[in-house]
């Protein structure tokens, strides 16, 4: 819910605990205080530790600063920092599985390692991208996917980042993240009946003024073949298909 107070959303959020949890108890559940959190979302610096009193059952929940849902780490102003230094690590971790597969002598060829680094490496990297692709901490990412397009290629760190996509035949991180948000927003503009529909065509006010919402990006033009340009400046001539 969106307050303008702390008051507020403890007030508030306490009453929706509470019929929450009758409505459990009429279906003779029982809803766990100690996996329930409370978090707030806001931009006010000087109260960054400011910490909810939210009730259930008369115990108060545990504040969480950084709430995981879905599997996307969050934090106070929406930045998504924590969630893509998690990330930033688990890649740098399955970049040294794939370097074992990199060996000098009898090591994996360039399509075995192309398809190993997309199954290992993109996978993780771009899980739920159209949520936090418009982060400023997105270079994170990046550098880790840098490293995983040098080990599929063989080059060596000097050798320039633009060409990186076009040696291992694999767009550039962001316009990967660019295409699969278009995807995303197409999807979700054609199936009216999704409670997402409604937020999307209506256009709601963001609540963190410094965010940029998802319905609020162009991705008008964008696809997976405008990566191939870059070949073309690059090299000279088209770049083949993958």
């Amino acid at each position: 819910m969106q307050a303008e107070t702390f008051a507020e959303l403890e007030c508030v959020l306490t009453a929706d605990i509470a019929r929450i949890t009758r409505y459990c108890q009429q279906l003779r559940l029982k809803p766990s205080i100690s996996k329930t959190v409370a978090s707030a979302f806001h931009l006010q610096n000087t109260r960054a530790a400011r910490e909810l009193t939210v009730l259930m059952n008369g115990q108060r929940l545990k504040h969480d600063f950084t709430p995981v849902y879905l599997g996307v780490t969050l934090d106070r102003t929406l930045s998504y920092k924590t969630h893509l230094s998690k990330t930033a690590g688990k890649l740098k971790t399955r970049n040294n599985l794939l370097s074992k597969l990199a060996g000098t002598t009898r090591g994996a060829g360039a399509h075995t390692l192309r398809t190993t680094a997309l199954a290992l490496c993109y996978s993780v990297a771009e899980y739920c991208c159209p949520v936090w692709d418009r982060s400023s901490f997105t270079h994170q990412v990046d550098s880790q996917l840098n490293s995983s397009m040098r080990l599929i290629t063989g080059c060596l760190r000097s050798t320039p980042v633009p060409w990186l996509p076009v040696l291992a035949n694999i767009a550039p991180p962001g316009l990967r993240r660019q295409a699969a948000t278009k995807e995303m927003v197409s999807r979700i503009l054609r199936n009216s009946s999704w409670p997402l529909h409604d937020d999307f065509a209506n256009h709601p006010l963001a609540r963190l003024k410094s965010r940029r919402p998802i319905w609020s990006v162009d991705t008008t033009g964008v696809t997976d073949d405008l990566w191939r340009c870059l070949g073309v400046g690059l090299c000279g001539q088209p770049w083949p298909s993958a």
